[in-house]
């Protein structure tokens, strides 16, 4: 392994007191791996706005972490996105993850709010004139299902970047060779804004094959039947953390310096990750509200 890399989590909003309980849970196992950022999504059509918001705050406030809050084009006008922007800025929040987001639940595909953004892009450009953000965004290592093709993917990428986006973070992929086929062809294309790789820790192989499929990820027969013969003899977990920490050691030796994890609001299997990646918990203590 060449080197240590920088790491962060994306943690979800949640919806109820199980799931409360989960996500705290979640932020206080991970906390002390001393992530640089933390994102904390929408739900699907932009529905969980203000537990987003509330999770966000309680992040920064009580583990004063780093929180890059997700900000969706959906189900919103200009001025209503903008001013939950500046409520992540009045609670001391200064990272935005700035999305498109998905079609609310029940819609075949995405339409733009009459008086919303249209895309990403305006966004972008929205929050980069108030100065106040450090702006994130998506980007896709396989094609994106609305796209036409991936080169129409990296296009958009850098129309992204140019509006004011300092960095990137894909959707996540099972092999190596998928993010570097990316990263040379966003190079080609003048894109040199740091894209950092999202990576999934595969809880469930049946959960994450529907993942795969809602978001394009292309899923090899290789890794299918590998899959399939764990966990028939009983040692999937052990197998998806092999997995993915050779996925990561691939990424790593090839030039990564920063790696994205999809957590679930489920640590186990992304703290034995990234401990066998090399970077050991630090004493992290709650603060007092």
């Amino acid at each position: 392994m060449s080197s240590t890399p920088r790491i962060s989590f994306e943690f979800f909003p949640p919806q109820t007191l199980d799931a409360s309980f989960r996500l705290w849970e979640t932020v206080q196992a991970l906390a002390p791996m001393q992530p640089e950022f933390v994102s904390v999504t929408y739900g699907a059509g932009g529905t969980t706005r203000k537990l987003t918001h509330d999770a966000v705050a309680t992040i920064h406030r009580n583990y004063g972490l780093n929180v890059a809050a997700h900000l969706t084009c959906v189900d919103a006008t200009k001025a209503e996105t903008l001013e939950i922007a500046e409520a992540y800025a009045a609670a001391g929040v200064t990272e935005i993850v700035a999305l498109r987001g998905d079609a609310p639940k029940g819609a075949t595909q995405w339409e733009k709010h009459p008086e919303g953004f249209a895309s990403s892009v305006e966004l972008v450009e929205a929050l980069a004139k108030t100065g106040r953000f450090k702006i994130r965004v998506g980007a896709y290592p396989e094609r994106h299902p609305d796209a036409a093709d991936l080169a129409a993917d990296v296009a958009f990428l850098k129309r992204k970047i140019d509006a004011g986006a300092t960095s990137a973070i894909t959707q996540f992929f099972f092999e190596p060779d998928t993010f570097f086929r990316f990263r040379d062809a966003c190079a080609a294309a003048g894109i040199t804004a740091p894209i950092i790789p999202g990576i999934l820790p595969i809880i469930s192989w049946e959960g994450a094959k529907k993942f795969a499929a809602r978001c394009g990820a292309q899923v090899s027969q290789r890794l299918d039947d590998a899959f399939t013969r764990a966990v028939a003899d009983g040692r999937e977990e052990l197998y998806a953390l092999a997995h993915c920490t050779q996925l990561c050691d691939r990424l790593i030796e090839g030039g990564v310096e920063d790696l994205h994890f999809y957590t679930l609001n489920r640590p186990h299997l992304t703290r034995e990750v990234v401990r066998a990646l090399g970077i050991q918990p630090a004493l992290v203590l709650e603060k007092v509200a």
